[in-house]
């Protein structure tokens, strides 16, 4: 099979595909043809599947995704701007969970749409790293409290910037502030040369942390985890990654232990117009 196929009888030859794809590399190279990769395209191609998207026929299959299995958009489920606008601004970040696993069917679930999430170049670079059992979160919690001592003995402005001095009180008293007592933990990781890697890893993420709330989970970004893990080489090592991998975020995730009935105010935008 051809990087791209058409089906003559279903093309009306509109054009749309040749709009769309980013890399520029389909044609058309006869007059009433069939649109067709340029020569050499196939070097260029990001595997996007714009062209199959964009296809209103159905006409156009990618090597690596057919239009048959592509399924189509269900124009009952777009949400009106009322809906996005209270969903983006009922989404808060969970700090406070369920004793209870959340099913590894639902975090398959919930990951298989932030895999979704653009990339750069489509390289989707993202890896992802569950810590399921919740003593091990704890115990990785642990190991964020150790960095946090270490960055107090000597003396480190973060330590002061970002007061580990009262995280650490906390977790000594059995008050998780590092992983929120939070049943599971996603880490977002990649190769450290890959450029579009960080972006990527945050975009993944932020996905990921929308999608719990219709799911019914509830997530929280990890910072003080994702800064021990790319500093503390007791914490590296309990992780295990793959050679050359770092991790770019961490969120926790569970079954939230409140209900949000209000949505809390924030500043007005700061907008420059040119």
């Amino acid at each position: 099979m051809s990087l791209l196929n058409v089906d003559p009888e279903k093309c009306n030859r509109d054009g749309i595909c040749i709009e769309v794809c980013p890399a520029g590399i389909i044609e058309f190279k006869e007059k009433d043809a069939c649109p067709t990769l340029i020569d050499g395209g196939e070097l260029f191609c990001i595997n996007c599947g714009h062209c199959v998207a964009v296809c209103p026929h159905g006409a156009m299959s990618h090597k690596i995704m057919k239009s048959v299995d592509c399924p189509p958009v269900k124009k009952e489920l777009f949400l009106t701007p009322e809906q996005v606008e209270q969903f983006l601004r009922y989404r808060r970040s969970i700090r406070a969970y369920k004793d209870k696993t959340v099913e590894k069917a639902l975090l398959t679930r919930l990951i298989d749409i932030a895999q979704y999430a653009p990339s750069g170049h489509n390289l989707q670079p993202v890896n992802w790293l569950v810590m399921y059992d919740s003593d091990n979160v704890q115990k990785l919690a642990g190991l964020v409290a150790d960095w946090m001592r270490h960055l107090i003995k000597e003396e480190s402005p973060l330590a002061a910037a970002m007061h580990l001095d009262r995280v650490v009180s906390a977790w000594e008293d059995g008050r998780d502030k590092i992983c929120r007592s939070a049943p599971h933990l996603i880490v977002a990781h990649a190769h450290k040369e890959d450029r579009t890697a960080p972006a990527a890893c945050t975009i993944a993420l932020t996905y990921l942390e929308l999608a719990s709330v219709p799911l019914g989970l509830g997530a929280c970004w990890a910072g003080y985890f994702n800064a021990a893990a790319n500093f503390w080489p007791p914490l590296q090592k309990a992780l295990k990654l793959p050679k050359d991998y770092i991790p770019f975020g961490a969120m926790m995730v569970g079954y939230p232990k409140f209900k949000y009935h209000r949505l809390p105010l924030r500043n007005d935008p700061r907008v420059t117009w040119k």
